[in-house]
């Protein structure tokens, strides 16, 4: 018969700490996938090279997660960055650190961490089934009693969700964990693409389509009120905007278009130079260049793709030496370079969002061991929860954390 002291739904890294940490604890684990195979988003994370972590202390690390990272400090107490790293390592996995205090494998293939979560669950005799389907979560009296999958039964005391968000569906997450919860009572917070490329009118983006640019300012405006800002890489795409400092500021932007107000993000591509300081620059630099056409000196103030979409958006001749160009035409050129501004028209979908924003509500779950507060044995870890974060690792590690706390917290029948 189908009885387990411990059935995790999704094979991801939340599930797989889960399932890990319950099975160190002396339960009997059986791990439940719908895909084919184990872990299969966790492989695509950062481009392949999968960022693990991040190095930030609990109290900056919880800053960068939203909508309430201090729901997650206890998770962070029991199980944090040092811990997977070390964990991993047990595993052959050796770890780097980069900027941002980003840690990756040393390796850069993000299979080598999947391989390493495997490994460790395997050893620990964890029953692993792929190709399983949860349909039907099975409840009396507000007391969890197991699950149906493939129109099979199951049975536990302790049932732990980790069935991911909507984001990148064709790794399995399309959302049917949601469902799951919905079904035994739980709310779920609207649920919207996070750390999502943005889309822009015009055909400006287009023109500058590959260019990265590094060391920008981008500033979201929705309805003309500054609503947030970010500094650092960005990069135009065939459709708009992405890059670090555009995927931070999505969650923002999604959330003002939902609201249905006119959004705009604009680019400060000098940041280092307050408008006098720039404005110095440029007189120095015309008054230098003076016989000079003005088309030719651009180069010295943009990368040289940028130069003719300038001039084209600056509607002054290239033709012009630089000590014909009048005030109005500098503080023009002063404007652009410091509020290059785009109307955001949509942002991409779920497909090509990293993390999904909004889930199961969380205070409907225990933050002292991730149980449902509405169901008893029911636990929920992951991207399913309505929490996300920024990019640099800090997704992974609630995954992370919230796995090893849920599992950590069943008890053996």
């Amino acid at each position: 018969m189908n009885n387990y002291d411990v059935i995790v739904v999704g094979a991801g890294p939340s599930g797989l700490l889960a399932a890990g940490r319950a099975a160190e604890r002396g339960c009997k684990v059986l791990l439940l996938e719908k895909m084919r195979q184990a872990g299969r988003k966790l492989l695509i994370t950062g481009k392949g090279r999968c960022n693990i972590t991040n190095n930030a202390p609990i109290g900056e690390f919880i800053t960068h997660v939203f909508p309430n990272g201090r729901f997650l400090r206890n998770a962070f107490s029991n199980f944090f960055s040092q811990d997977i790293i070390e964990l991993l390592q047990r595993y052959g996995v050796e770890s780097m650190l980069e900027r941002g205090g980003r840690y990756f494998p040393a390796s850069n293939s993000s299979a080598d961490v999947l391989q390493g979560l495997l490994s460790w669950v395997k050893e620990l005799k964890v029953e692993i089934r792929c190709g399983y389907r949860v349909e039907k979560l099975i409840a009396d009296d507000n007391m969890i009693q197991g699950l149906r999958a493939n129109g099979e039964l199951f049975y536990a005391r302790n049932i732990i969700l980790a069935t991911g968000g909507k984001s990148y569906p064709a790794t399995g997450s399309n959302g049917e964990g949601y469902e799951l919860a919905r079904g035994v009572g739980h709310s779920i917070n609207r649920v919207m693409p996070a750390l999502v490329p943005l889309e822009t009118e015009g055909s400006i983006a287009q023109k500058l389509q590959g260019l990265n640019l590094k060391n920008v300012r981008a500033v979201v405006w929705s309805n003309g009120k500054k609503m947030g800002e970010d500094f650092g890489e960005m990069i135009f795409t065939h459709f708009g905007l992405s890059g670090p400092i555009i995927l931070t500021l999505s969650r923002i932007v999604v959330e003002e278009l939902h609201k249905k107000n006119q959004v705009e993000v604009t680019i400060d591509l000098k940041p280092a130079l307050d408008d006098q300081k720039l404005d110095n620059r440029l007189i120095r630099d015309l008054n230098e260049h003076g016989k000079k056409k003005l088309g030719n000196i651009f180069q010295f103030w943009l990368p040289a793709s940028m130069v003719p979409v300038f001039i084209e958006l600056l509607e002054i001749d290239p033709e012009k030496e630089c000590h014909q160009v009048s005030a109005k035409e500098r503080k023009q050129i002063l404007h652009l370079l410091k509020n290059f501004r785009f109307k955001i028209s949509h942002h991409r979908s779920f497909k090509e969002a990293i993390i999904t924003a909004g889930g199961v509500a969380t205070d409907e779950i225990s933050p002292k061991n991730m149980e449902s507060k509405l169901v008893k044995g029911l636990f929920f870890a992951g991207e399913m929860i309505d929490l996300d974060a920024e990019t640099g690792g800090y997704n992974l590690q609630i995954a992370y954390s919230t796995g090893w706390l849920a599992g950590n917290s069943c008890l053996k029948n």
